[in-house]
């Protein structure tokens, strides 16, 4: 299947400071947060997946690449300050950005991708802080509307459909080059030829439609969410978030699209019958059957990223067992077929297999042919290439794990003054501050940008509480969260620093949107294995 990078988009997000009562001293724990011997080196990824889908003559889409989650970015620019250093006022281990974690990971299970080694005694000597019961049980953070993406037209099996501006500019396009094929079979119509071109049109892409419900209806009875369908130049797209479990699905997912484009077809052949050749009924009807057995042969080519090409993917994923070996292959011949549209095609229409005798086609058919034949070649060439990115980059988010990517955190109480909350971090080699309250429960993180812009000589003189972001319901993440559904929960909240914590609702470390995005920089940097 296609993929898209599912992309995030910024949402609003509170990363004001928030001031907190002052409550007891609470006793001074160490956090058993995860620490690594080296800079994350775990691949990440994500976003949505696309089906790529089908104009009147190709279909496809350039999916866009996945990104890392959106971030707020709040960072203050660090006022000039002294130089002296102090152990009780180093930063290097506690939150700067640069800082190397200390050694001493605590032992994760094997299916854990990268982990560092662990000390003896690490776990025999922390203490977790524990934050309130609706932590680790509440729901997750509903994701945000995805944005459009042109005009709405309804929501058919809830799924909105929307047409794209460019859809305007090809069906004037279209309306213009059929009209004139009226013009030459019912001169008579004089300028209602272009009122007819238009109706035809819109016909055509309502066709068009038909082809990605199915998708769509195919995809909802696999369980696989749509995000939406989307009319564009060159078709239309079925945006469907997530891929197919088994080569069988994946290869029902792509069929069932040409298949109903091949049985609309055989309506307008049918509906023709009766019909008197030579008027505008019987004109748009044979239109129309035809438009749709281009779409359907076209889109049953083996190449990414049409739907013969992801059928082609099924097959080599079904006989192999690896879907990479299915999408490497089916892209590969995507490019074949790129090239082939290239040249093939103005040879096709000079030797007048499409229809027309090469005596009857000038110089400015020529560039015509050419200037169509290189636009297709590049959609496919394009959309086979991102196809392969993007599976490989799919490779590696197994690997985009909370756990592992965590950073280590001590809870100080609300009133802590920043230097001392430093020291401690230091002494426990901690590179994370949670805000808690008298009990041990979380009530806010310490933002490390927040940090930086404090000054050393001040910093015995200002509390955590008022460099911290007050925990929202979206900050808090489990620690058992991996791949796409990090990225998933991350983009829902956007936010410099997460809360992590277990099942049980124990404090595990503070995740760093800075770090996922550095993870999944090096994950696009990652050959694949």
């Amino acid at each position: 299947m296609d993929v898209s990078g599912g992309n995030g988009h910024p949402r609003s997000g509170n990363d004001e400071p928030t001031e907190h009562p002052a409550g007891p001293t609470a006793p001074v724990t160490r956090n058993p947060g995860p620490q690594h011997d080296d800079a994350p080196t775990t691949a990440t990824g994500g976003g949505a997946e696309q089906t790529p889908d089908h104009g009147p003559t190709t279909g496809v889409e350039h999916p866009p690449a996945p990104g890392p989650p959106a971030r707020a970015d709040t960072r203050p620019e660090a006022p000039d300050t002294d130089t002296d250093t102090d152990e009780d006022t180093n930063t290097d281990a506690a939150a700067g950005p640069s800082a190397q974690p200390a050694s001493g990971d605590r032992p994760e299970p094997a299916r854990i991708a990268h982990t560092g080694t662990h000390g003896p005694d690490d776990t025999d000597h922390t203490v977790r802080s524990h934050a309130d019961s609706g932590i680790a049980g509440g729901p997750p953070p509903r994701r945000p509307r995805e944005p459009g993406g042109g005009l709405l037209m309804g929501r058919p099996f809830g799924v909105p459909v929307y047409v794209a501006p460019s859809w305007f500019l090809v069906a004037a396009l279209i309306t213009w080059v059929f009209g004139g094929q009226l013009d030459r079979v019912l001169p008579e119509l004089g300028a209602a030829r272009y009122l007819v071109s238009l109706f035809f049109a819109v016909a055509f892409y309502a066709s068009v439609l038909v082809h990605e419900l199915a998708h769509t209806v195919a995809a909802i009875r696999f369980k696989l969410p749509v995000r939406r369908i989307q009319l564009q130049f060159f078709g239309g797209v079925s945006e469907i978030e997530k891929e197919a479990e088994t080569p069988g699905r994946e290869f029902v997912l792509a069929f069932v699209g040409p298949l109903l484009s091949l049985v609309l077809a055989g309506l307008f052949y049918l509906a023709m019958q009766p019909v008197r050749p030579g008027t505008v009924p019987g004109v748009l009807l044979a239109g129309l059957m035809i438009s749709n057995l281009i779409v359907a042969a076209f889109n049953l080519l083996p190449g990414l990223p049409l739907d013969g090409g992801r059928m082609l993917r099924a097959v080599v994923w079904k006989i192999t067992g690896k879907p990479m070996s299915g999408t490497v292959a089916a892209a590969w011949v995507g490019r074949a077929l790129a090239l082939s549209v290239l040249i093939g095609l103005p040879l096709l229409n000079q030797s007048g297999a499409l229809g027309s005798g090469g005596e009857e086609i000038n110089g400015m058919d020529t560039v015509t042919d050419a200037l169509l034949a290189a636009i297709l070649a590049a959609i496919i060439w394009t959309g086979a290439g991102n196809s392969l990115r993007m599976a490989r980059l799919r490779e590696h988010l197994p690997e985009l794990r909370a756990r592992t990517l965590t950073r280590r955190a001590v809870p100080v109480e609300t009133d802590t003054p920043l230097s001392e909350a430093l020291r401690r971090a230091n002494a426990a080699g901690a590179r994370a501050l949670v805000v808690v309250d008298a009990d041990g429960n979380p009530l806010s993180l310490v933002r490390e940008a927040a940090i930086v812009g404090v000054p050393e000589h001040r910093r015995p003189w200002v509390s955590v509480s008022g460099l911290a972001q007050e925990l929202t319901d979206g900050m808090r993440v489990s620690a058992e969260l991996a791949g796409e559904d990090l990225l998933d929960v991350l983009r829902a909240t956007p936010a410099t620093e997460y809360l992590v914590v277990e099942e049980t609702g124990e404090i595990y470390g503070v995740l760093s949107a800075a770090d996922v995005e550095r993870a999944f920089v090096k994950a696009m940097a990652r050959p694949t294995t």
